[in-house]
């Protein structure tokens, strides 16, 4: 479980040993897609899968982001694709190259001042993705897209106004009623695998999780360096360290 547990403490750089060989391209029994490789879980997929003990690994590893690469990204053995997935043609010219795509890691989103423009916008880049890919990679086997806790607690514009789910969620919960790009990106991940056409099955799945640790400079959302900052408070004020969230975060 060591791939796993690099993963988990989010550590910033991992090489191959010296007893390991960067693998040839023959040698790949999975090839990973990772869209948003530049935020807190496409950074640790980049990490992660081509090591040696990584279920699988190692992985080949395409890495989609929409900037130039940067430095403290460069060390992770993928090749990396500038390209912007909201952009259909771009997205086209790009990915439909990847005919060796065995899965398809959906890490990334875009943020729009209301939840109708959220829907739009990440359901075409999600849209734009899938239509590259799919139809023009015969080996794909599976595709990941990563939502949130949002599915069960509603858009950030419904706070207040809509009833989320009462904790702890489950997955087979019942979408509320109200905009939300997380079911839209849904919709289009079941009607796009629907098409597949072809000897091998294409599965899905659905990931929702709630709190993220990890390391991007790219991303804001990642709890993990506030938390740092507390129990050092906590430490030095010389006080409990106590859960600084609410009883639904805790539970949820």
């Amino acid at each position: 479980m060591s791939w796993w547990w690099a993963g988990a403490i989010g550590a910033a750089k991992k090489k191959f040993e010296e007893n390991e060989r960067p693998p040839q391209p023959q040698d790949y029994q999975h090839v990973g897609l990772v869209i948003g490789v530049t935020g807190i879980v496409g950074n640790s997929l980049a990490e992660i899968l081509p090591r040696q003990d990584t279920p699988g690994g190692p992985w080949k590893v395409y890495g989609v982001a929409r900037r130039p690469r940067p430095d403290w990204n460069a060390d992770h053995p993928i090749e990396y694709i500038q390209c912007d997935v909201s952009d259909q043609d771009d997205t086209q010219a790009k990915l439909t190259k990847l005919t060796d795509v065995t899965h398809i890691f959906y890490v990334t989103w875009a943020s729009r001042p209301t939840e109708a423009e959220n829907c739009e916008v990440n359901g075409a880049m999600l849209r734009n993705v899938l239509r590259s890919v799919i139809p023009n990679a015969p080996n794909l086997r599976h595709v990941c897209l990563q939502t949130g806790a949002k599915h069960y607690l509603g858009p950030s514009e419904s706070f207040g106004k809509v009833r989320p789910h009462d904790t702890p969620f489950s997955e087979d919960l019942p979408r509320l009623n109200v905009p939300n790009f997380y079911y839209t990106q849904e919709d289009i991940l079941f009607e796009e695998v629907e098409k597949r056409k072809g000897p091998l099955p294409l599965t899905w799945s659905v990931h929702r999780p709630h709190l993220i640790f990890g390391f991007s400079p790219y991303s804001l959302m990642n709890v993990g360096g506030t938390l740092c900052v507390y129990a050092a408070i906590c430490k030095h004020e010389g006080v409990r360290l106590l859960f600084p969230g609410s009883k639904d975060c805790w539970e949820g």
